[in-house]
């Protein structure tokens, strides 16, 4: 596992020392289409610090304080980034799952001297897991869940080859996820009613990597890539049901309230590449 954290620091290295390889001659033509594929590895920042978020006042900022009747903070227990074992700190956290990733893409690359500029769309699947437990004085656990169901890249590519067909780059450009969000609770007395399960994350990525040309026609490489989703669409609505009156989710200004986890979606990857050229 730490082989994969270090991997980008060891991409990274090698780019650098690329044009020393350079020698006298024509560079390795990269121009043209391409298809390939790549799998690697997708993990995920220390989340420690995440909360979930409340509006008690139906005004659509996640910015309020959840109280009891003595006005105390009726989630004062704290949280944890990953999903609750039982209804108190104590009972412990199962943390946020790193896990396989694997993409298809298709590219174009256009060869100016030494220069390589191209662009590449990729598509595919990510199977991590990251969840945020919020803990109540009741004592109850709230925990909310996100998969990546599929994910893209549309990314920019900027590169330098040598004649010995090593090129190093820097690639950036947009991304998208669709992402499915789930809830559970130990709380058995208030409603809960989950909006936008199924949402459409939008963001950015930026990274770099090297490629190699193996043979006229295929080119093998590694790359790390940096992405944030904005995924923020995912609410819980919290009724009455069979709470009484001086549950602090009643007694609120609106009378409910509603949940949003409202933190950034950051993944990082690092995938080995292949690519058949054209």
């Amino acid at each position: 596992m730490r082989a994969l954290y270090f991997a980008p620091l060891g991409a990274m290295a090698l780019a650098l020392a690329a044009p020393a390889f350079a020698q006298d001659g024509d560079a390795v033509d990269w121009s043209g289409p391409y298809v390939g594929g790549s799998i690697g590895y997708t993990f995920q920042q220390n989340d420690s610090n995440e909360h979930l978020r409340f509006d008690t006042n139906a005004d659509g900022n996640f910015n309020d304080t959840v109280t009891t009747t003595t006005g105390a903070n009726a989630f004062s227990p704290g949280t944890c980034g990953g999903a609750a074992r039982g209804a108190t700190p104590d009972s412990g956290c199962r943390g946020d799952k790193d896990a396989l990733s694997w993409m298809g893409h298709v590219g174009y690359d256009r060869q100016f001297g030494s220069i390589v500029a191209g662009v590449v769309a990729e598509a595919g699947k990510t199977y991590i897991d990251d969840a945020v437990s919020e803990y109540s004085t009741t004592p109850a656990y709230y925990t909310m869940r996100r998969q990546i169901d599929w994910n893209g890249n549309l990314r920019a590519r900027l590169g330098v080859t040598t004649r010995s067909g090593i090129m190093p780059y820097v690639t950036g450009g947009l991304s998208y996820a669709k992402v499915s969000n789930s809830f559970t609770t130990s709380n058995g007395a208030n409603s809960f009613t989950e909006v936008n399960r199924k949402e459409d994350a939008w963001g950015w990525n930026v990274g770099g990597g090297v490629e190699a040309k193996v043979a006229r026609n295929f080119s093998i490489g590694a790359r790390y890539l940096y992405t944030r989703y904005n995924a923020d669409d995912y609410r819980v609505d919290v009724g009455a049901g069979t709470a009484p009156p001086t549950n602090p989710f009643r007694i609120t200004p609106s009378g409910g309230a509603s949940i949003n986890r409202g933190d950034k979606f950051d993944t990082q990857s690092v995938m080995v590449t292949s690519s058949l050229r054209f």
